[in-house]
């Protein structure tokens, strides 16, 4: 069975897995690749490893272009994508409706999950977050940190924390089961994030790859887009 070759952002996980299948019965082909960090993501396209296509921060996309890695004229945004907050299935809900509001949250947690805070869209903002609201040295500690926001989002579904709480890409929170979404971060901490597919100037099937970017921002995937998480 032939296949693309993908380098994704963890956001856009859920929204691939379903529509493989219609792309699977419009082309014959299969999807296969990685999810995980985008500044991950992008090395291991910096490195050669064999890729059709990559769905990425629209910045992180612009700089590949730059590098001749991704065909400008193929890009497409998919849509905006928000960072959130999660707790554990059946744990107290948080609402976090301004910045004070989210500084009691994350100081009332025992654990807080989030993606790498140094390659990932999500855990990079988090730090940032953190620093604004003044408590990194409170709080650090307590900070459960894994290669990408889908291992943080079940990691704390798992977790044995009395009072756990995650932060990470609202795609990444709905599609892990055993967490719940609680809402995007408030005004003044909030970051919403345009993930942008293209094929890459090294494409073994790039008709194909441009037939999944056709798809994903297609008016037929409105409801898949928006079902992931994707504004």
């Amino acid at each position: 069975m032939s296949h693309l070759n993908i380098l994704s952002g963890g956001a856009a996980h859920s929204l691939i897995a379903s529509l493989a299948p219609t792309f699977k019965a419009k082309t014959g082909f299969e999807i296969k690749g990685e999810f995980g960090a985008v500044g991950g993501m992008a090395e291991k396209l910096r490195s050669g490893v064999a890729t059709d296509i990559i769905i990425l921060t629209s910045a992180l996309v612009a700089k590949l272009v730059e590098e001749k890695l991704v065909v400008s004229s193929s890009i497409k945004d998919v849509g905006l994508v928000e960072t959130a907050l999660a707790v554990r299935s059946g744990g107290p809900r948080v609402y976090a409706q301004n910045a004070d509001a989210l500084r009691a949250a994350f100081l009332a947690a025992d654990a807080i999950f989030v993606p790498d805070t140094k390659a990932s869209t999500a855990g990079i903002h988090v730090a940032k977050v953190l620093a604004q609201l003044g408590i990194t040295d409170e709080v650090i500690a307590r900070l459960k940190i894994y290669p990408n926001g889908a291992t943080a989002m079940r990691e704390l579904a798992a977790s044995t924390a009395k009072h756990p709480i995650g932060c990470t890409q609202s795609t990444e929170i709905i599609s892990t089961s055993g967490v719940e979404l609680c809402g995007a971060l408030p005004k003044g901490c909030e970051l919403a994030t345009m993930y942008t597919a293209g094929t890459t100037t090294s494409a073994a099937h790039e008709r194909e790859a441009q037939a999944l970017i056709n798809l994903l921002t297609s008016a037929e995937a409105r409801d898949a887009r928006a079902l992931a998480g994707f504004l």
